[in-house]
This record gives structure tokens, sequence and C-alpha cells, in this order.
């Protein structure tokens, strides 16, 4: 099973970008679809952005399509979230999460790997 490391938050004003990485140790990580959760102050956690195994599809929240790219490279076993045009309402932990499987779901309860998280705070 893949552990996981989330990096890259920080604090950044609105309308800038951050690009948050996600690290697995194991050699399976082309065996798992991969998402994106985050969860605000006060809030339930959400679905942000998935991706398929092999990165061939990719699936976004409507709240952060066209400005979140969610992306994979299997080589250096890592998922990385790409964050564009933030907004004070994006603030909140940013955790990433695996499943071994192909295919993507938004729902939480399907993935049974996740990271520590990372803070990702934006300032208006």
């Amino acid at each position: 099973q893949v552990q996981l490391v989330e990096s890259g938050g920080g604090l950044v004003q609105a309308g800038g970008s951050l690009r948050l990485s996600c690290a697995t140790s194991g050699r399976t990580f082309s065996t798992y679809a991969m998402a994106w959760f985050r969860q605000a102050p006060g809030k339930e956690r959400e679905f942000v952005a998935a991706i398929t195994w092999s990165g061939g599809n990719t699936y976004y929240a409507d709240s952060v399509a066209g400005r979140f790219t969610i992306s994979r490279d299997n080589a250096k076993n890592t998922v990385y979230l790409q964050m564009n045009s933030l907004k004070p309402e994006d603030t909140a932990v940013y955790y990433c999460a695996a499943r071994r499987a192909p295919g993507w779901t938004s729902r939480e309860d399907l993935y049974n790997v996740w990271g520590q998280g990372t803070q990702v705070t934006v300032s208006s």
C-alpha cells in the first residue's frame, strides 16, 4: 500500500497560484487512481479533483474547474494540483487520496489511503 505526503501549501494573495505535490512511496503508484480533497474550517471535507491511474482522464468539482489542474507523473510517483486564480474561498487543508482502482470517484469513503494534509490560505 502506498503512503502519501503532501507539500506545497502556503499563504498566497487572491489571484495567485500554488502547486501542491503528493509524493508516494511504494512501487504500485500506477495502479492507484488519485484525488485531491479539501476541508475548510467548520465545513465538511469536499472533493476537488481526481485523475485515473493512467492519467488519461481528469475530473473536477464545479467550484475549481477551469482554475485547477490535476496531473500525475507515474515515473516520479507523484500527483500534482496546480491551482491558479486562487480565491479566499479556496482556503482549506488540502488532502491527497488514493484508491487501488483505475477509475475515479468523488466519494471520499472509496479512497483508502490519505495524506496528512497541507494548509492553503488565500488572503483577500
